[in-house]
């Protein structure tokens, strides 16, 4: 039995996807194979010697030691573009919401007193303070195309909107996804210069953190919305509340609140509820869980966040998977130990990414203990799993 340990609450339908038959689930599960997570902060945690593999049910690892995973062969899964839908209808209605001034203009009806002929009254006095604008026609700046900027700057050109984005790692199969109606940036400030909104969808790392400071902030368009529901710290929200106040951006949307932020003027926060439907931690929950059982059950890697993609289509009798560190020989070494032991290689592949190498191996017959234990001995070699 693989034993997987729950650190959040994760999707029925997801751990479904684990036989009862094969896998124990469990929040207290002892000596785990995987560990299946959604928010849980892992960094202080003890990692188990018996971990394989962790999954994270959405997009995001900021709160996984990757470095530390990776150091100790432990490959890291997340789910890309799960929750993509669910962020890109928040995006829109952020849109929305910034440009008819809706919660401004709900927050003056809830604070209207008097009886409803009064109230109508100061209805119709009051609206001309909450006028807004229309999206057609208008210019969304899009920073980042991956799965959601994508279906953002779509969704974006279905209303009307012209749409300029920007990726410098955009991937072929995304820039097939993208309609080519959307104009191609060739950097970040290129978008901010022509935009009337700007959303942006990149992971929080060095690169992009305050990517939008008050340089940036400068040049953009006066009366420009900004809305960030991809991570906190991407915006520099001292500058953004600056230029609030100056008057050069007339909103900005995000989900990550502070106490500078939530009460100030222009400033609208939610609780990150980007990928919070239901059907988005569902979605996430069954990719990460189907993720996790080919891993765990075939070797094969699919997005991975410090792993290579490999798959190899099951031969033999059993299948070697080795983990281990990015550097000359090893496939040697391991491919050495097989025939000293008489085992014939069916097929193979062997990727690489960074620090670390992964090599999975159909033979013709049982490994056996004594080769297995020969690959661990090799120097270098992190993990190695007979299937």
């Amino acid at each position: 039995m693989k034993k997987v340990l729950i650190l959040n609450n994760i999707s029925a339908n997801g751990l479904s996807r684990l036989p009862n038959d094969q896998y124990t689930i469990s929040e207290d599960v002892a000596d785990p194979d995987a560990i299946m997570l959604r928010s849980f902060k892992m960094h202080d945690m003890d990692v188990p010697a018996s971990l394989l593999a962790v999954g994270r049910a959405g997009a995001g690892v900021n709160n996984i030691p990757v470095d530390k995973m990776t150091e100790k062969g432990v490959c890291v899964f997340n789910a890309p573009g799960a929750n993509a839908n669910a962020v890109k209808e928040l995006v829109l209605a952020a849109m929305l919401m910034a440009s008819r001034n809706i919660c401004q203009a709900w927050d003056y009806t809830t604070g209207l007193e008097g009886e409803d002929a009064e109230l109508n009254k100061k209805v119709e006095a009051g609206k001309k303070k909450y006028v807004g604008f229309e999206l057609p026609g208008r210019t969304l700046g899009v920073i980042g195309l991956g799965a959601i900027g994508i279906k953002v700057a779509n969704a974006a050109r279905a209303l009307g909107m012209n749409v300029i984005g920007f990726d410098p790692a955009i991937t072929v199969q995304s820039a097939w996804k993208l309609s080519s109606d959307v104009e191609h940036a060739n950097s970040v400030d290129e978008v901010v210069q022509k935009s009337d909104f700007i959303t942006v969808h990149v992971p929080l790392i060095d690169a992009t953190r305050n990517m939008l400071n008050a340089e940036r902030l400068s040049m953009m368009k006066d009366g420009v919305v900004l809305m960030n529901f991809a991570r906190g710290g991407i915006m520099d929200d001292d500058a953004v509340c600056d230029a609030i106040d100056a008057g050069k951006v007339h909103a900005y949307m995000t989900d990550f609140p502070s106490n500078k932020l939530k009460k100030h003027k222009g400033v609208i926060t939610l609780p990150h509820l980007g990928a919070s439907t239901a059907e988005a931690e569902e979605n996430c929950a069954v990719m990460v869980a189907d993720q996790l059982r080919d891993y765990l059950e075939n070797g094969n890697v699919k997005n991975s966040v410090n792993f290579p993609r490999v798959k190899l289509p099951r031969k033999g009798a059993s299948r070697l998977c080795v983990v281990n560190q990015n550097r000359p020989d090893m496939v040697s070494q391991i491919s050495k130990v097989l025939g000293d032991n008489k085992i014939n290689i069916i097929h193979m592949v062997n990727e690489s990414r960074g620090d670390i190498a992964y090599t999975m191996m159909d033979v013709e017959q049982d490994l056996g203990e004594t080769a297995v234990q020969s690959i661990e001995a090799i120097d270098g070699v992190l993990n190695v799993r007979s299937l």
